[in-house]
């Protein structure tokens, strides 16, 4: 059995404090032709799970979480269980694709088994079907989740190994481990608390400051809608080298100017401290690539939705970035989650518990941008032409954005309550139009060629 990192246990806690929310993560692989059998199926997806014991597995958690919950061994653990079947009605539009991720990011996934589940949807328009896999949040990041998706495909480049390494059975409260991890506390402590204190002292600051008030975040209900935007990773790259800018920035600003748009056309007053916005940074090594459970920290930076020019805002988004990389925000987070595994676990759950039914209203919006496989994957032989990822929603934050590349592609899934963001249709379209302009803008900076004269 393996304990669950306290990140992960952490997930799980902010699932149980809130009856309306789910905490998996999606990703939805379109494929070219009919899909295979149920028979074809079960053998790809059973396939997928020998690769990785973690897929095999349960959450135990202790009696009043004295221990930390572990990963076990299902010991009824049954494909079937893991695969689910259904069509999309006629015309089998993105439209009705859309509200089908919606639904099922809704539901969810049951304790009793291994936390994931395949969606197998048929009648999708264009000769086309459809395989979703989700997983909770406790299990995969956006990194490891991509990894179990790959998992299914034909040729995994750099296949995963089974690394839900075992560890030896122990069970009731553990008194000395608790002990050890007590007394390492006044060595690890100092020898980071200078790093921690300087990079946290921002994120410390953002959560206590007063908040201006703002629609995107608020209670939440459970229903959830859905809706995808897209561009051309080359063309964004193209955007970054004229602006000496990354991806991300690239990313960040189509998605200020697409929140600009959604406020105005809401009649919200904008300003620089209107919204903050949580960016994960995945603090996955390379050797850690198939690992299934989460590595990652966060920053939160303002969005500059008071900037009407695409360039000052492309510019504004570049320096707060930076300045939000160079404070070490990012590396104190992971710090303290290191931390946290050397501390008993039951006053961490009860605090994660408690700190997770205290309503926050700092941030307003959740944006990650994961990197997909460079090449086209294929699935029994069929061409995986689209993957689209998809976010749940949580913590008052009404609406959610993830961003994934793939195969010379960059797709945005949109997430947003129902009841609350049924506007989200403004952020693909203001993603997608700030993408454009930023391209045009792009291409007036490149040097005129000179004219060739011919002889």
């Amino acid at each position: 059995m393996t304990e669950l990192r306290p990140l992960d246990s952490g997930f799980m806690e902010l699932e149980d404090a809130d009856r309306h929310i789910s905490l998996g993560i999606g990703a939805v692989a379109i494929v070219a032709g009919a899909p295979p059998s149920r028979t074809e199926l079960s053998g790809l997806v059973a396939r997928g799970a020998q690769r990785n014991a973690r897929l095999r597995q349960k959450v135990r958690r202790a009696p009043l979480d004295l221990t930390a919950p572990v990963w076990e061994d299902d010991p009824d653990f049954d494909v079937a269980h893991h695969i689910r079947w259904t069509a999309l009605p006629t015309p089998g539009d993105e439209t009705a694709l859309c509200e089908l991720v919606a639904t099922e990011l809704e539901e969810r996934l049951d304790r009793d088994h291994p936390l994931w589940q395949c969606v197998v949807v048929e009648h999708l328009a264009g000769d086309r079907w459809a395989l979703l896999v989700k997983a909770h949040h406790s299990l995969v990041d956006g990194v490891s989740g991509i990894s179990v998706f790959r998992s299914l495909c034909d040729a995994v480049t750099g296949e995963p190994r089974d690394t839900a390494e075992p560890k030896a059975q122990r069970t009731g409260v553990r008194w000395p481990d608790l002990v050890r991890g007590v007394s390492r506390l006044p060595v690890a402590v100092p020898r980071s608390a200078a790093v921690m204190t300087r990079g946290l002292a921002p994120l410390l600051s953002a959560l206590v400051s007063p908040a201006v008030e703002c629609s995107l975040n608020g209670p939440i209900g459970r229903q959830r809608r859905y809706v995808v935007a897209r561009a051309a990773l080359p063309e964004v790259h193209e955007i970054g080298t004229a602006f000496d800018v990354t991806v991300n920035d690239v990313v960040l600003a189509a998605v200020a100017a697409a929140y600009r748009d959604l406020l105005i056309g809401r009649g919200e007053r904008l300003s620089p401290d209107k919204l903050r916005v949580l960016v994960p940074v995945s603090m996955r090594s390379e050797q850690a690539k198939y690992t299934l459970d989460n590595r990652v920290s966060a920053v939160l930076p303002f969005l500059p939705i008071e900037i009407a020019d695409p360039v000052e805002r492309l510019r504004a988004i570049r320096e707060r970035m930076n300045r939000h990389k160079s404070g070490g925000e990012a590396q104190a987070e992971d710090s303290v989650l290191a931390l946290a595994g050397l501390l008993p676990f039951a006053p961490l759950a009860w605090t994660l518990r408690l700190l997770a039914r205290i309503p926050q209203r700092t941030v307003g919006a959740l944006v990650t941008n994961v990197p997909g496989p460079k090449e086209e994957l294929t699935v029994r032989g069929q061409v995986v032409s689209e993957l689209l990822p998809a976010m749940p929603i949580a913590m008052r934050l009404r609406t959610a954005i993830a961003v994934l590349s793939y195969a010379g592609h960059l797709t945005f899934g949109i997430t947003g309550d129902y009841d609350t963001a049924p506007d989200i249709a403004v952020l693909a379209d203001g993603i997608e139009q700030e993408i454009r302009r930023l391209r045009e803008r792009a291409m007036l900076r490149r040097p005129s060629r000179p004219e060739v004269t011919r002889p």
